[in-house]
């Protein structure tokens, strides 16, 4: 059990009335007293008690020391190194007890440690609250003068404060002192008892005498250490108290026999008792004076050596914690350098494993860069669908590369006009320095050699050692030309619609290409070219993918990938996420069509006309050079565009399904406008079929020497076999297309389109 220093305990509750409880304060193991108080505890109460419990007081933990020999408050230290000294401190205590335990010779002795720094305030605490029976206690004073300097002792406060209902006992060498009431106890054993309860003024003689000397010493109460430690006035002080006991206890003496009557033998003999005490006293004072001034000079060395050996342990203190600094000093250098050994030498190795890994890396390279090389130059030059042209013919079509030829320039080189076998063409020349564009090259080429589609780029040839490839030339440009060069020839709707129609069937061939589709990646109004008549074709597939493993498009998934394009046509669902799909086409298609309608840059179209449809004032921002736009076609192909401008794939529409249909009925209604234009316009006479007196599409000459629609002639033929014209039987039904006819319509009508007015 703790106790706190106003001796408040924690301690069991009180025994009931019917359980004997003894308890036996033992202060330590090398004193006579606690032995000599629980051999009589355990001769006289041991039999009578139910409990027996040895109790020992501990003073109250406030510090600990620390291993410089200082000492260090609890409050400032951690809850567990309290914990831990506070369970050393009890466990030393607990010791204390076991050769008492071997004295009582029985089996359930209880143990109680105490904790306070007054031990009788604390063991009146305890008898208060546990409500024990007997207390027992041993006291050991060798001499009269002893007690008086000691003062109170502990068996005294708790013989003077103890509760009526705990007895008391001191035990001590010659004497028990108790205020119990049971003479039982007192007639029992071999000690001589003193009640403090019923002594009476008759026992006077010694006794008395003995009395009244503790009375007289104990007024004069003196604190040993105190005087040890004070000045010289402490000695004048003690010796002038002395001489007043000495007074004091004449005094007493006189007083007592002047009080009591008794025989002349027996004053002699009290004489002779003062006689001897008075003796004793001077005696006593004698050799306190000499031991006073003893303890004086020895408290003067004690001082000295006390500031020496303070001076000492503080060198000596100092010198530990310089060689302990030094000693992790040295230990954290020791390991600083073990570990940078260990970094050179893991270094060394990383050094040569890397630079072996980066031998063999370098041969693998070398020698996959000489098989790829081996692979593409006999690909090339076993590759039928296009013709491999030398570094010479290149040159003789292009002047030399003559700066009049050039055409075009851009990041991937430059573009010239030419002549192949009197055919003109398109040559793209690769830049000396763009060394890293030649795996472009070798994907244009593998694209472009495998499909052939009316509005794709036809490709006629290339020339791997310049990093050459030959197109077919389009007279009229790009559609970027077309519409957003300000001095460029008026392009009427029809035209653009269809267009868009070309465009979008080019698309979904590259999108169902076989076995994986291939997705264009830099779809723009500069990568579509028309031909001299206006045809459209899809061109500049570098940037081109075959896609192996089409995400679906329910799926969000996050690739590391180099983004390819350009900014404003390019799918911003690809750019977040790395993912390309069909559909990113899609989304430069849409804004080619917003483009189309307003011929204006792609920044910020997808708002206007989402606010123009919303608003009805679409009329507002379609082309001004173009005066006829039909608004109810506009407006539909306007909100097609804007649904395939969608931030999402899968909130796109579908090419096949959707789009394609929508612009094929958008189409046929634009080549019905413009063939109406065409007849409002009086063309020549051998553009008209005789049949149905319209312009030519597909011109066929018949047996009777007249050219027909193929449509129209195959129709009559079935039904008549006489000549539409002559009214003569034919001689044959086979029909020939008139391929210079049709050339001559195609012209005319590219010229029509050229140099329709502006309204």
């Amino acid at each position: 059990m703790k106790v706190n220093a106003d001796g408040d305990t924690g301690g069991s509750p009180p025994s009931t009335t019917a359980t004997v409880t003894v308890a036996v304060a033992v202060k330590s193991t090398e004193g006579k007293g606690s032995q000599r108080a629980v051999k009589w505890a355990v001769e006289k109460l041991l039999a009578k008690a139910h409990r027996f419990v040895l109790i020992h007081v501990m003073p109250t933990i406030t510090t600990i020391p620390t291993p410089s020999g200082e000492s260090t408050l609890v409050d400032e230290l951690e809850a567990n190194v309290v914990k831990l000294y506070m369970e050393d401190k009890r466990a030393q205590c607990e010791e204390i007890f076991i050769p008492f335990k071997i004295l009582c010779k029985r089996k359930n002795v209880e143990t109680l440690v105490l904790e306070g720094n007054n031990p009788a305030t604390v063991l009146l605490k305890y008898v208060n609250d546990s409500g024990i029976k007997s207390l027992v206690l041993g006291s050991y004073s060798p001499n009269y003068f002893s007690r008086k300097l000691k003062g109170s002792s502990v068996p005294s406060i708790i013989l003077k404060h103890a509760p009526e209902c705990c007895d008391v006992y001191v035990v001590s060498s010659n004497k028990l002192m108790t205020n119990s009431l049971n003479p039982l106890l007192a007639t029992e054993g071999d000690l001589p008892t003193i009640d403090k309860q019923k002594s009476s003024a008759s026992s006077a003689s010694i006794d008395g005498v003995s009395h009244s000397r503790s009375s007289s010493l104990a007024s004069s109460h003196l604190n040993f250490p105190a005087f040890v430690d004070g000045d010289s006035s402490n000695y004048v002080s003690l010796q002038h108290k002395l001489n007043q006991n000495l007074e004091d206890v004449t005094t007493g003496l006189e007083t007592v026999k002047e009080c009591h009557s008794s025989t002349y033998s027996e004053q002699l003999d009290i004489q002779d008792e003062v006689e001897k005490v008075r003796l004793e006293l001077q005696t006593t004072l004698a050799m306190y004076n000499q031991t006073c001034e003893d303890l004086i000079h020895t408290r003067n060395k004690v001082q000295l050596f006390s500031s020496q050996y303070l001076e000492e342990s503080r060198k000596v203190n100092a010198a530990k914690k310089r060689e302990e600094n030094l000693r992790k000093i040295a230990a954290e250098e020791k390991e600083r350098h073990i570990e940078a050994e260990k970094e050179v030498e893991t270094a060394r190795k990383l050094l040569s494993e890397e630079t072996y890994e980066r031998q063999i890396a370098e041969l693998k390279a070398l020698q996959q860069s000489l098989e790829k090389k081996k692979t593409v130059d006999a690909l090339l030059s076993s590759d039928h669908r296009y013709r491999r042209l030398t570094r010479e013919e290149i040159e003789v079509a292009t002047d030399y590369f003559c700066e009049s030829k050039m055409i075009g320039e851009g990041a991937y080189g430059k573009v010239y006009k030419g002549h192949l076998d009197h055919t003109p063409v398109a040559i793209k020349v690769l830049c000396s320095d763009a060394s890293e564009k030649k795996e472009e090259f070798l994907r244009e080429v593998e694209v472009l050699s495998q499909l052939h589609h009316p509005h794709i780029v036809l490709l006629l040839g290339a020339c791997p050692e310049n990093g050459c490839l030959v197109y077919e030339y389009m007279e009229n440009g790009s559609l970027e030309d077309c519409i957003l060069e300000q001095n460029s020839k008026p392009f009427p709707w029809f035209s653009r619609l269809r267009i868009l129609f070309e465009v979008a069937c080019a698309l979904a061939f590259l999108h169902n290409s076989k076995p994986e589709p291939i997705v264009h990646r830099d779809l723009k109004p500069g990568n579509i070219l028309l031909d001299k008549n206006f045809v459209s074709k899809i061109g500049d597939v570098g940037l081109a993918k075959i896609i192996s493993d089409v995400v679906p498009e329910s799926v969000t998934e996050y690739r590391n990938s180099v983004l390819a394009g350009t900014l404003g046509y390019m799918d911003p669902e690809y750019q977040r996420t790395g993912t390309l799909r069909p559909k990113s086409d899609l989304y430069a298609f849409g804004i080619i069509t917003l483009q189309l309608l307003a011929a204006c840059r792609p920044n910020g179209l997808i708002m206007m006309f989402e606010n123009a449809i919303n608003s009805n004032s679409l009329v507002d921002i379609l082309d001004k050079s173009v005066p006829d736009w039909p608004l109810t076609e506009a407006e539909e192909l306007g909100r097609m565009a804007l649904k395939c401008c969608n931030l999402r794939c899968r909130d796109r529409p579908d090419l096949e399904t959707e789009v394609l249909p929508l612009l094929k009925r958008l189409a046929e209604f634009a080549d019905m406008h413009s063939k109406v234009e065409e007849n409002l316009i009086q063309a020549p006479n051998p553009y008209l079929c005789p049949i149905v007196q319209e312009v030519m599409e597909d011109p066929h000459i018949a047996a009777d020497g007249f050219t027909y629609e193929h449509r129209a002639i195959k129709l009559w033929l079935t039904r008549h076999s006489v000549s539409p014209v002559t009214k003569q039987i034919l001689q044959h039904k086979l029909v020939t297309p008139n391929r210079t006819l049709r050339l001559a319509i195609q012209e005319w009508r590219s010229q029509l389109t050229s140099f329709r007015p502006r309204s």
